[in-house]
């Protein structure tokens, strides 16, 4: 096993124990970062500022504390502003999976291109792609930081071209890390439905309070996401009414949503991605540790292991690390992960908890999946529209039709991505314009 970093022994605390709870009022200077020594995560020292203080605000959305945010790639305006915009590092309260108040950190970008649409500027919640677990993989941190590499980690912020898009129509941006990503307290409770809804609207509210914005309470909100940011905004428009009725939305990007993760669990068993099962299975025990015994038993050593390492690795060393690893080396039954869980009510009972699809969306949204994604199945995601038509939502749903570009090396959940993110910006910039948007949910049956 490789050594691991004080955070690893953090990670091994937070899932024996589930986390930590809580309450008091509001001071970000109770229990100050520089009152604790630095994280360390596989090599790369996490600030100081990503500590949260030991007693959190009641209300969600609350700032907690904010920095000024050096952005990795910026130019000089003609204006004498820099090029995208002024960038604030932010912490801010929201509420977990248990209804725990939990630190979530995140960034909000006030551009430099004037809003020439309708109405006042208006903010869009990105929610990016999967990035890892390590805290050194936050997206935050990606945005000041867009190559990190060490001895140990790799990552990539791949997510900072559609944030730079979006603040090129004139949009204000806020950037959630959710729940345990960038925030040194927890492991990241990765693909969990109700922390990532939750972080995702609670980031809005949060760019809402931050002094000093071109942001009012007339600005339009939208939210982007694609993969596991995908799946997150889908998860906070189905919430968004119960959860954040302040917080109306006018228009919901979900790309490649991992509506259903029985489904994805076995496109992502051996591809290049496996490792999103270790950090899946990472943060389901640490929000339900009545699972640990369900893990225990199914688990041998090696499986073990690969859940301790993937637990501080961003995607790019858990590719090089573990990649088209099959999960029945990680069993010992030999039974592939989603098997294993399969045969185990408590675990599977999770999962189709974390279905999305049961709600009708608030708003309009767009579903966009390639036909051959096969990492986050392209048929799971078609049924996520399929529910919400039903359901008696606004939905625009597209077909992604481009070659088969490889079974599982990525290339084919990847490629949407980049194909469709101009169309993608384009659809929800019509709806924080105010433009009208009907469904297209009758043409579902001739669709892929």
């Amino acid at each position: 096993m490789r050594p691991h970093s004080t955070f690893n022994r953090l990670t091994a605390t937070a899932i024996a124990t589930a986390a930590c709870v809580w309450f008091g009022a509001p001071s970000a200077d109770a229990v100050t970062a520089a009152d604790t020594p630095p994280v360390v995560s596989r090599g790369v020292t996490i600030p100081a500022f990503y500590t949260p203080p030991a007693q959190l605000p009641t209300a969600n959305g609350v700032v907690i504390r904010q920095e000024p945010l050096p952005l990795g790639i910026s130019l000089p305006g003609l204006d004498g502003r820099r090029l995208p915009g002024k960038a604030t590092r932010l912490m801010y309260k929201s509420t977990d999976s248990n209804g725990r108040a939990v630190a979530v950190t995140g960034a909000y970008i006030e551009p430099s291109a004037e809003w020439k649409g309708d109405g006042p500027r208006p903010l869009v919640a990105v929610a990016s792609g999967t990035m890892g677990q390590g805290d050194q993989c936050a997206p935050s941190f990606a945005l000041q930081h867009p190559l990190t590499v060490s001895g140990e980690t790799l990552s990539i912020g791949y997510d900072n071209l559609a944030i730079y898009r979006l603040l090129a129509t004139g949009a204000a941006v806020v950037v959630t890390d959710y729940v345990g990503l960038g925030a040194t307290d927890r492991l990241h409770t990765y693909v969990n439905r109700l922390d990532e809804a939750h972080a995702v609207l609670d980031a809005v509210r949060a760019a809402r309070a931050l002094p000093g914005t071109s942001i009012t309470p007339g600005s339009r909100v939208g939210l982007y996401g694609y993969s596991e940011g995908g799946g997150a905004t889908a998860s906070a428009a189905e919430l968004q009414p119960a959860y954040a009725p302040d917080v109306q939305l006018a228009g919901t990007y979900a790309g490649a949503p991992p509506a259903n993760l029985t489904s994805v669990m076995k496109g992502i068993d051996g591809s290049a991605l496996v490792s999103a099962l270790g950090w899946s299975i990472n943060g389901f025990t640490q929000a339900y540790p009545e699972l640990r015994s369900v893990l225990e038993a199914n688990l041998n050593d090696a499986g073990r292991e690969a859940l301790a390492d993937t637990s501080t690795m961003c995607v790019g060393d858990a590719i090089l690390s573990y990649g088209f690893t099959r999960s029945t080396a990680w069993t010992a039954s030999g039974k592939s992960i989603a098997d294993a869980i399969a045969a185990e009510p408590r675990a599977q009972a999770v999962l189709d908890d974390q279905r999305i699809g049961t709600l009708k969306p608030a708003g309009p949204v767009r579903v966009a999946t390639g036909i051959h994604d096969d990492v986050v199945p392209h048929g799971q995601a078609r049924q996520l529209a399929v529910d919400w038509c039903r359901n008696g939502g606004n939905v625009t749903y597209e077909a992604i039709n481009l070659p088969n570009l490889g079974d599982r090396i990525l290339t084919n959940h990847l490629a949407p991505l980049i194909t469709d993110q101009g169309e993608a910006i384009s659809w929800l910039t019509d709806r924080l314009e105010g433009k009208a948007t009907t469904s297209n949910c009758w043409a579902l049956p001739f669709q892929r």
